[in-house]
């Protein structure tokens, strides 16, 4: 989903970062939510491992550099359902900064482009997951259907991030058209594996009792909320 050098160019740029801005605005609400709740040592601990978890995401995982851009197993459905959504964005957003910072320096120009393209479906599926999921239903007893409209949430919005920057970037152009939409068919296959991953993780966090009321994991994992 990285947005590559050269796509959005010049002025356009200060688009994302108002974009970035506000992300990263509605992510400290989030973040200060979490603080509240669970303590700051919950926080960090949550957060690290996100951050972990997103690096590895995207420097070990396979990635596939398809059309206008790249595909890449991100799993936010996943690291939103174990570790919450705040510590999820700042996983997100300090694991794709460590990765432009040690292996793709070129790719910090467009950083506030890609933390955007990460961070705002998250919060998409932050609400989807109140309005899919009942109030006293802990993550871990998900179904398959509830998992797939997560993930399918989360990917879109991703698509459609990249879909936007590309073509404000580089306008409507057949070639870049053609990009765009090979780039979102190839992307869209991560559907047919991260439900699968999701209900896996989730099935050993259930197995894992011991994790509830460590601070470790969302409380919501195993706890009706």
């Amino acid at each position: 989903m990285h947005i590559e050098p050269g796509v959005v160019n010049g002025a356009k740029l200060a688009l994302s970062y108002a974009t970035a801005a506000g992300a990263v605005a509605y992510s400290a609400k989030l973040i200060w939510e979490s603080l509240v709740a669970n303590g700051i040592v919950s926080l960090i601990a949550r957060s690290a491992m996100a951050t972990v978890a997103v690096f590895f995401f995207f420097e070990v995982l396979p990635t596939f550099a398809v059309g206008v851009s790249e595909v890449h197993f991100i799993l936010g459905t996943t690291l939103l359902l174990i570790l919450g959504t705040g510590p999820a964005a700042i996983g997100l957003a300090l694991g794709l900064l460590a990765q432009g910072l040690f292996f793709a320096p070129t790719d910090l120009p467009q950083y506030a482009m890609n933390v955007t393209t990460l961070l705002v479906p998250l919060f998409g599926i932050h609400f989807l997951a109140k309005r899919i999921i009942a109030p006293h239903t802990p993550y871990v007893d998900l179904t398959y259907m509830q998992a797939l409209k997560l993930s399918a949430a989360y990917q879109g919005g991703v698509v459609a991030w990249v879909a936007f920057w590309a073509l404000y970037g580089s306008g409507f152009g057949a070639e870049n058209l053609t990009s765009v939409v090979t780039f979102g068919a190839a992307y869209m296959l991560i559907l047919l594996l991260e439900p699968i991953v999701d209900l896996a993780v989730l099935a050993g966090a259930k197995a894992l009792r011991g994790l509830e009321g460590s601070g470790l994991v969302t409380p919501r994992l195993h706890a009706a909320e």
